[in-house]
């Protein structure tokens, strides 16, 4: 295979690099579900990376210190140590039991690098070939034997960029699985300014899906000229395969000073100091909404004192991860940012005890209201909470509300917010008014007082001009039934894989 470079410096064009990842993708197409695309594909990737990289490493050795280097002496330029006969080469000549040779030697990769790649290549059982015959992973691996990632050819940016692309085009292909894994650039980048990180801060995702949201906080201190060196990365994921993908999406965007672990973050947080929470900066998520059977059994006496506003429903985890976020935010310096559905703005119950203990404690900010079909995994109305330990003074004791549910370019299969409508919206925020007048926003600072007269309902079109309490509750009710639509689907998209897996055709 021929790649096309950048003849002046011998890199691979960043059009070029992705048509060539997304063709590796496409060799799987048959024998593997689109949905399931990214689990193969980006261990593969990811190994190649390793290994020319373990190459490129070699060389700069060599030419330090000499064709005589010991193995000691190169073994400090390694960034990952590759056992002997688990490079890519030796899988790629393999000729016979193909799979089996590259499930074992990526499993002695993770071992001999215990504190980096620990689960980082996934479960996938390689020597499968019920679920991936070897013609396929031969055509696989052949594909991405013709692309060089390394320094040279590759760069940091680029290849993150590539990774992304493929984030995305698995995303599309997977529908609503995607919600699982990818938050749409478009949305994390809005989150990201409005919580504008700062170099030496730390940063946490409790549903931290590939990693992007991490990313962009990177990318945000990188632009406002920062220190992306001094910021410590955290996320806590429950599912193997895309803690694996957040993990692999890191180190391939070039950082290392970064914690993803695997587990329930209900049940068992993993990002402990002690026998507390460990407390950060900046907190940020787009949780999975309305999750059922998220663990309200154990929080009635949390160790963690999660439960601080009451115990929310067994079969909708909406303030849970909203309490769990604001647990975790730094007393003074703290500030979440959540992506939720408008359902908790105004449901009842438990949750609207749960909702009037927290707008009482002042620490929300603000209620965003976003436009329609931004997502993957949902075509129901979302919302942006921002939480903050320490309020300006001029917002202590209210809560502002932007709708910014105009501020869209309208897609075939999803709408989407430019860098246009996301620096309006992010100006709002920041400054509290609609900065030039024409920014198609309706926006307004609330006092608690007011709130509370509205029984600590949040529905953004009881405050804000040009909507009556009575279009609120039509507003209401038409979100009610769309995430009733939407728990229906979901019910039926779990019951037909279930069905699948029992050998019925659903």
């Amino acid at each position: 295979m021929t790649l096309q470079t950048d003849t002046r410096s011998g890199q691979m064009t960043q059009a070029k690099l992705e048509s060539t990842l997304w063709a590796a993708a496409n060799s799987l197409r048959g024998p593997v579900d689109p949905g399931d695309f990214k689990a193969y594909v980006f261990p593969v990737m990811f190994f190649k990376w390793i290994s020319d990289n373990w190459d490129y490493e070699r060389r700069q050795a060599v030419v330090d210190l000499g064709d005589d280097v010991t193995a000691e002496e190169e073994a400090d330029y390694h960034t990952f140590a590759i056992p002997s006969g688990c490079h890519w080469k030796d899988v790629h000549t393999t000729v016979v039991n193909v799979g089996a040779k590259l499930y074992k030697s990526l499993q002695l990769i993770q071992q001999a690098n215990p504190e980096n790649l620990t689960g980082v290549f996934g479960d996938v059982n390689w020597a499968n070939t019920e679920r991936l015959p070897e013609t396929s992973l031969v055509s696989l691996l052949d594909t991405f034997h013709g692309v060089t990632l390394n320094p040279e050819r590759v760069t940091g940016d680029m290849l993150g960029s590539a990774y992304e692309y493929l984030l995305r085009e698995f995303a599309e292909a997977s529908g609503k699985k995607a919600g699982e894994f990818f938050t749409p650039r478009h949305v994390v980048h809005l989150l990201v300014k409005i919580l504008d990180p700062q170099s030496e801060e730390t940063i946490v995702d409790p549903a931290c899906g590939s990693g992007g949201m991490l990313i962009e906080t990177v990318n945000a201190v990188k632009d406002a000229g920062g220190d992306t060196r001094t910021l410590r990365l955290h996320g806590q994921e429950i599912n193997l395969t895309t803690s694996a993908i957040a993990k692999m999406n890191l180190f391939l965007h070039g950082l290392k000073d970064f914690k993803i672990v695997r587990g329930d973050t209900f049940r068992e947080p993993k990002l402990l100091d002690g026998d507390r929470l460990q407390k950060f900066d900046v907190v940020i998520a787009n949780p999975p909404f309305s999750l059922q059977n998220w663990g309200a059994e154990t929080w009635a006496k949390d160790p963690y004192g999660r439960a601080f506003c009451g115990v929310p429903p067994a079969k909708n985890g909406d303030f849970a991860w909203i309490q769990h976020m604001v647990s975790t935010m730094k007393e003074n310096t703290g500030r979440v940012g959540i992506v939720m559905p408008h359902g908790v703005l105004f449901r009842g119950g438990k949750e609207g005890a749960v909702r009037e203990c927290i707008i009482n404690q002042d620490k929300l900010e603000a209620v965003i209201g976003l436009p329609n079909n931004l997502f993957y995994s949902t075509s129901i109305p979302v919302c942006l909470l921002i939480f903050r330990a320490d309020k300006p003074a001029e917002r202590k004791d209210h809560v502002l509300f932007i709708d910014a549910t105009k501020r869209f370019s309208a897609g075939k299969n999803q709408n989407t917010m430019s860098d246009e409508d996301i620096d309006v919206i992010d100006a709002a925020y920041k400054l509290g008014i609609d900065k030039d007048g024409e920014g198609g926003l309706n926006l307004r600072l609330v006092h608690a007082d007011e709130i509370a007269e509205n029984n600590f309902d949040l529905n953004i079109g009881r405050y804000l001009k040009g909507e009556t309490a009575e279009e609120a509750n039509v507003e209401e009710a038409l979100i009610s039934m769309r995430e009733a639509q939407d728990r229906l689907a979901n019910a039926q998209l779990a019951l037909d894989e279930k069905l699948k897996a029992a050998g019925f055709d659903a």
